[in-house]
């Protein structure tokens, strides 16, 4: 058979098909889409670190522009907006002379600090590198079950402290969190009859402040360490509800203000089983016996069912020192021990539940 005769090309390629290491179909396409996803989370990365949404947020520019005002290879910068263009990050445009520019999409602009719904904040701290080195120390956490990030530094807490950019882009992440978390709380829960309210490990007081301010007749306690409480009333009063909120400081490893009811958003999940226990115990000591609890957290699944919770209950195992994700089970378990029963659970956005728990 001469050479002419033979079918170089036995597959059709569909102009425009995305090429992929191995077919959809093929039981090895699953692990390449877990590893594709470090690569262009690197990218993404990379886009963030060098802040060109901040550059492309005033003005679509081309590469060489663009290399020239961040004093980076313009080369490798044409490599980086390319994938970035693919991830839906940037867009290429005509830039009317034969030549091309890259703008912003609309996820793109989330990316700029300056944007309301910037994500900024989330991206810096998953590459930095000593996060990347946490995550990248998994298989120690699960040989010894201790956080190898925890035995370096303390604990994440103790990092930020030591750590002020990072912690610098942890609030500005719980901000932006919270507030989206707080205007799910008041569509979905209603706080009548409930005269005072404390949020207990709030940070600056973003969900109390939009739970106050849709609730007139509602007074407010942010219970936090001292050195939080220091930025939190200027907040409070930036939101019009200081006059109905008492700062207290303390530790709720030791004790709790007392209140009709109490709001824990985000803080279980934080600590081991006995430690939680301990949280759980002091709020059920300073609550009235018609009082209650609201904690909002992630409730796994108990089966094999894709969960958000499921991921981060990984960096939990890398980064906290005991801290984890749970289980309804396991979660309704550890409020038994402290002396209260889940009343009922209320579905938030995030993957998230409003667990409702009151005295036993």
């Amino acid at each position: 058979m001469a050479i002419t005769d033979v079918d170089v090309h036995p597959t059709a390629v569909v102009p425009g098909e995305v090429k992929d290491v191995v077919d959809s179909d093929d039981p090895r396409a699953v692990i390449w889409e877990v590893i594709r996803g470090q690569w262009r989370f690197s990218a993404l990365y990379a886009f963030v670190d060098l802040d060109l949404a901040r550059r492309l947020s005033e003005r679509p520019m081309g590469v060489a522009e663009l290399a020239g005002l961040c004093a980076v290879d313009e080369g490798a910068l044409a490599r980086l907006l390319r994938t970035n263009a693919t991830l839906g990050v940037v867009r290429s445009v005509p830039d009317g002379e034969g030549g091309t520019r890259y703008a912003l999409t609309d996820a793109g602009r989330t990316l700029d600090a300056g944007d309301e719904r910037s994500m900024r904040s989330v991206v810096i701290p998953q590459g930095a590198p000593d996060f990347i080195d946490a995550m990248g120390s998994l298989a120690d956490a699960v040989r010894t079950g201790k956080s190898p990030f925890g035995a370096k530094f303390g604990s994440f807490y103790a990092y930020l402290e030591s750590h002020p950019e990072a912690r610098e882009h942890f609030d500005a992440h719980m901000v932006t969190r919270s507030r989206a978390i707080a205007a799910a709380v008041v569509e979905r829960y209603d706080f009548a009859g409930t005269g005072t309210l404390a949020d207990i490990g709030g940070g600056s007081g973003t969900i109390l402040a939009t739970v106050l301010r849709a609730n007139p007749g509602l007074r407010g306690v942010l219970f936090e360490l001292a050195s939080v409480l220091a930025g939190a009333r200027g907040f409070l009063a930036g939101e019009q509800v200081v006059d109905r909120c008492e700062l207290v400081a303390g530790d709720f490893f030791e004790a709790v203000p007392p209140a009709d009811a109490y709001l824990l958003s985000n803080i279980v999940h934080n600590w081991a089983d006995d430690t939680a226990v301990t949280i759980l115990r002091n709020v059920r000591a300073a609550m009235p016996d018609d009082g209650r609890v609201l904690l909002l957290d992630m409730l796994l699944p108990d089966d094999d069912r894709p969960h958000l919770g499921k991921e981060l209950d990984m960096r939990m195992l890398a980064l906290h020192q005991g801290g984890r994700e749970r289980t309804e089970a396991e979660y309704f378990g550890l409020l038994g021990q402290a002396g209260l029963t889940v009343r009922r659970v209320v579905e938030l956005p995030f993957a998230l539940s409003l667990i409702e728990a009151v005295p036993a």
